[in-house]
């Protein structure tokens, strides 16, 4: 069976049930979730856990203080892993807990 894993991303002006593409794989079945902020990623995340995700990717956007609460709010249900920039190039150098938080 292929490891559920999902990728959440920033980004505004977004409805997370219409935007979102699942890719599948033999080893991956990889779902790309567009969020408007850190609430609704949170309630994205609990959704998808119930759906079998197993893992989730947070996408640069996600500051340090955003992945704590996707991390909170999944209390050890999936793993949570963060993709990293030190200032992220799509979001005027800046980190999402300044954008989205």
């Amino acid at each position: 069976m292929a490891l559920k894993a999902a990728l959440i991303f920033l980004t505004p002006q977004v409805d997370p049930q219409k935007d979102r593409q699942t890719v599948v794989t033999p080893a991956v079945e990889l779902t790309a979730v567009a969020v408007n902020n850190y609430v609704e990623a949170g309630k994205v995340c609990q959704e998808l856990v119930v759906e079998g995700i197993a893992a989730f990717e947070l996408c640069v956007g996600f500051g340090n203080i955003g992945a704590s609460m996707i991390a909170e709010s999944l209390k050890g249900k999936a793993a949570v892993g963060v993709v990293r920039f030190d200032g992220h190039p799509g979001l005027e150098g800046k980190s999402g807990d300044e954008l989205f938080n």
